[in-house]
């Protein structure tokens, strides 16, 4: 071969080599992006990974504490993400202020392994815009060791040992309405008299309250750094689970008054970048094992009747009265209802008087 033949072959091989360069620059540039918006600790490990093995994406996987820190988000417009997962009563709020995208369900035919009782809830009839994804409660989560009693009720929360030993969970609306429901008023009360009675309520109780906690006081009381708190259920579970934690006593309970019984939705905010693809991972997410994977991690209760059907959960969590109440318990529960403009104003002004006042 002649330094001729040799030179064109080099240049043959670069400029092949060069085309098998750009087009794999291309195929990485060209990988798509899932953006997802979720409360903290509220997926399983090994979700997301999954996820993106199988479809050969990537996941920006951002977290909140809770829905005023989402939806303040929002309220601007959409700033790129593909799904969010809003509670139960802000589905109304974002459907209305225009936040969310009606869903087609046929693009999403895992639906079907939804539980009767989530669809078609009175939030959102027919599911136009948002699909279950866990469902829990608030109630109490205490170190019964430390104690050395059971907590039963709100009652035995407020009693006189634990005076600067707890802790309220800083959810306006969820925290309201349940002090509203203990009380003996309507859990989503909007008369002025009630809520007056529930600031009232809070002052007087205010030398019992060391902090209003930001979804964390499951692990103070863990440390030992207080002794009971109003809490998600599934956090609190959560602590509880951990092996470390196994010999400190610690427990949940729906109180005797009764909880809050939420459902927490996935959704696809309006102007989803990668729509598809956010109906890839709302169908992925209803997949039996799926979907049992992450209620066996947060310990929440699931909204899929196949993970159920299918014997997927693990049974002591399915054996657990905390995540599965039984029907008595759960016929004392209340779920929170959409306020009004006028009602969510009176709400703000009550809990800020509510914060001042507990934090002289």
């Amino acid at each position: 071969m002649n330094k001729k033949h040799v030179l064109l072959r080099g240049v043959l091989t670069l400029a092949l080599l060069v085309v098998v360069l750009g087009a794999a620059t291309t195929a990485k540039a060209q990988k798509k992006t899932l953006h997802v918006y979720n409360w903290t600790t509220y997926i399983a490990d090994n979700t997301i990974s999954d996820f993106e093995k199988k479809f050969d994406v990537d996941v920006v996987y951002d977290t909140y504490a809770d829905m005023s820190e989402m939806y303040a988000k929002f309220q601007a417009g959409n700033p790129g993400y593909d799904v969010v997962v809003p509670s139960y009563d802000y589905v109304p709020i974002m459907i209305k202020a225009g936040l969310l995208e009606e869903l087609d369900l046929s693009k999403i035919p895992n639906f079907a392994n939804l539980t009767e009782s989530f669809k078609n809830p009175g939030y959102d009839p027919g599911n136009k815009y948002s699909i279950a994804y866990q469902w829990g409660t608030i109630g109490i989560g205490y170190n019964a060791t430390k104690l050395g009693k059971d907590i039963t009720s709100f009652d035995d929360m407020f009693a006189p040992e634990l005076k600067g030993r707890i802790s309220i969970l800083e959810s306006q609306r969820e925290t309201m309405s349940m002090f509203l429901h203990y009380l003996g008023k309507d859990a989503n009360s909007t008369d002025p008299a009630d809520l007056e009675a529930l600031k009232q309520f809070f002052i007087e109780k205010k030398d019992w309250i060391v902090s209003f906690h930001e979804a964390d006081a499951q692990f103070a009381i863990a440390k030992g750094d207080i002794d009971a708190a109003t809490v998600w259920s599934g956090d609190m579970l959560q602590v509880i689970a951990d092996p470390a934690n196994k010999d400190l006593g610690l427990k949940y309970i729906i109180p005797a008054e009764g909880g809050l019984l939420w459902t927490d939705n996935l959704a696809i905010p309006k102007g989803a970048p990668e729509l598809d693809l956010a109906y890839e991972f709302l169908n992925y997410i209803l997949d039996p094992q799926v979907g049992a994977d992450i209620s066996n991690y947060t310990q929440y209760g699931t909204p899929n009747q196949a993970s159920l059907d299918q014997g997927l959960i693990d049974k002591e969590l399915m054996d657990n009265p905390a995540i599965y109440p039984p029907k008595e318990v759960l016929e004392k529960c209340f779920t929170l209802t959409e306020l009004d403009d006028a009602a969510q104003t009176l709400y703000d002004d009550t809990w800020a008087a509510i914060k001042a006042e507990v934090s002289q």
